[in-house]
């Protein structure tokens, strides 16, 4: 059987089979005996993405020791023993049209659906969300010609060989059969996410209304003294080193968009490089304290004032400051970039959920976004030695300027002509003020596909260049999702993510590749 490797970065590569069967067996393989190169798999319909350990290469010889892993086509287990039982009640919207689809009757299309036993194959889409095949290919079934605007919590759907069960509200086209009150995500359970991939699932009929259940909310008591904010032009964002390694919940890393100047920041503070820190876009931002505080701008800041007795004192940003109580400390918009970290020497008392305080915006994990009147608790954390001569801060753009980003052609790269891989790489997209921790949208003469094929959902690194219907490409940042179904023409190298994530709206980027697109081959 033939395998494909398609280069993602240097230490990610995306691994092709034929079919989902055949990436269930590999990923079984890979799971029962695992390779030690091998630190993370993000598994999808078709493919995996492989994540290597540090210092290990995402090449020929990962991708040999691979292709030696690759076991011979296996039944799938389908134990009805082994499965997680889910209640369901089937009062779908979508039931008696997927019964036309499937030739069946109401009734029959609900013993079907009992019948079967779902095995997990991957997530993504949403934390908890769960993607589910089985083995009568009856269920098969096309999406909604036009998606809902929002699909309420425990849902049940089906679309293409899929079931899925919606963790929370959110707009989507599958076909609803029905409606579970089982949480698929809770904070309050260890793992949160109650399906993971590889697990297998069992649907019973319930009869009645449902009554979903209560999922724990995982909420922070707010201080009563610490850092105040009084006024954000937008929402600030605690951030810290993000949650790498949780893909299998469906969790993406998430993290400050520029994680060496929150670590410059904190080091300067005293602090561990990677402790929780204040994320600020833009500006202009006004703060003061409730007791004395040691404090250090990095990143995009350029000058700061602190507000005492009517008067304006300038902030020297090159060393750690003290803001007293009844001191205002006011943020201008910086003049090149765009994202600003703020360190508290000593720490903020926050909760780490799933091990991070980072805020994830689009998976909705972590602290609150902070506007006026929110207050940040103070850790009080022992501190160390500030750094007497932090490295020289890099330079930022600003918009107008345009911003020359180095590239990994692929994996996809192959879906386009070379016309559109040169223009890719010829033109200065824009940045369009329709970005955020997402990504950013980029504004330029079109990417047309050469294959106009679906592409079934597969998993996306951060950096990702994801090409949509528009032709218009979306560059991924640090709140990406796990897993994306447009392909991905190119990705960012990884040392050139922090200063993506500094690029203003109004700014332009160029694209640089080293090398043109070519999959990856085994080394003998």
């Amino acid at each position: 059987m033939t395998l494909r490797f398609l280069p993602v970065g240097p230490r990610t590569m995306l691994v092709e089979l034929p079919d989902l069967d055949r990436t269930l067996d590999l990923f079984d393989a890979l799971t029962a005996a695992p390779l030690p190169q091998i630190a993370e798999i993000v598994p999808a319909a078709r493919t995996l993405m492989v994540r290597t350990a540090p210092g290990v290469a995402a090449d020929g010889r990962l991708a040999a020791a691979i292709a030696a892993v690759m076991p011979e086509a296996t039944a799938r287990r389908s134990d009805p023993a082994e499965a997680i039982e889910i209640p369901l009640t089937y009062d779908g919207e979508d039931l008696a049209e997927v019964a036309g689809h499937l030739g069946l009757s109401v009734a029959e299309t609900i013993a079907a659906h009992g019948a079967a036993v779902w095995q997990v194959a991957f997530t993504g889409f949403a934390p908890g969300f769960a993607y589910m095949t089985c083995d009568d290919p009856r269920f098969d079934l096309p999406r909604r010609a036009s998606p809902r605007p929002r699909i309420p919590a425990g849902a049940v759907a089906l679309a293409g060989r899929f079931c899925g069960v919606y963790p929370k509200a959110s707009p989507g086209g599958w076909q609803l059969i029905g409606t579970t009150p089982v949480p698929m995500w809770d904070m309050s359970r260890d793992p949160p996410a109650l399906l993971r991939p590889g697990a297998r699932v069992r649907f019973v009929e319930r009869r009645g209304a449902v009554h979903p259940v209560p999922v724990a909310a995982h909420a922070q008591t707010a201080p009563a003294t610490g850092l105040r904010v009084l006024s954000a032009a937008f929402p600030i964002l605690m951030q810290d080193a993000g949650r790498p390694g949780q893909a299998a919940d469906g969790i993406s890393a998430s993290g400050a968009m520029d994680l060496p100047s929150l670590r410059r920041a904190n080091r300067r503070a005293g602090n561990p490089p990677d402790l929780p820190a204040l994320e600020i876009t833009l500006g202009p931002v006004r703060l003061t304290v409730d007791s004395p505080v040691t404090l250090v701008l990095d990143g995009a800041a350029d000058r700061a004032e602190i507000e005492a007795d009517g008067a304006r004192v300038p902030v020297d940003l090159s060393r750690p400051f003290a803001l007293d109580p009844g001191e205002v400390l006011v943020l201008g918009p910086p003049r090149r970039g765009m994202r600003s970290y703020l360190a508290l020497r000593g720490g903020f008392g926050v909760d780490r959920p799933l091990g991070s305080a980072s805020t994830d915006t689009l998976a909705g994990i972590g602290p609150e976004p902070l506007g006026a009147g929110a207050v940040i608790g103070l850790a009080c954390n022992p501190a160390g030695a500030v750094d007497p001569a932090p490295a020289p801060r890099p330079d930022l753009p600003a918009p107008g300027e345009t911003v020359t980003l180095p590239v990994t052609m692929g994996p996809r790269a192959d879906w386009f002509p070379q016309a559109a891989l040169d223009l890719l790489l010829s033109q200065d997209w824009q940045v369009t003020p329709q970005s955020s921790r997402v990504g950013i949208r980029l504004s330029g003469q079109p990417l047309i596909r050469a294959d106009a094929r679906e592409l079934p959902s597969e998993g996306t690194e951060r950096g990702a260049i994801q090409v949509p219907h528009s032709g218009q490409p979306v560059l991924f940042l640090a709140d990406h999702p796990l897993t994306g179904g447009y392909p991905v023409i190119a990705t960012l190298l990884p040392e050139a993510l922090a200063l993506a994530g500094q690029i203003p709206p109004g700014a332009r980027i160029r694209f640089a590749a080293a090398h043109p697109f070519s999959p990856i081959e085994p080394m003998p």
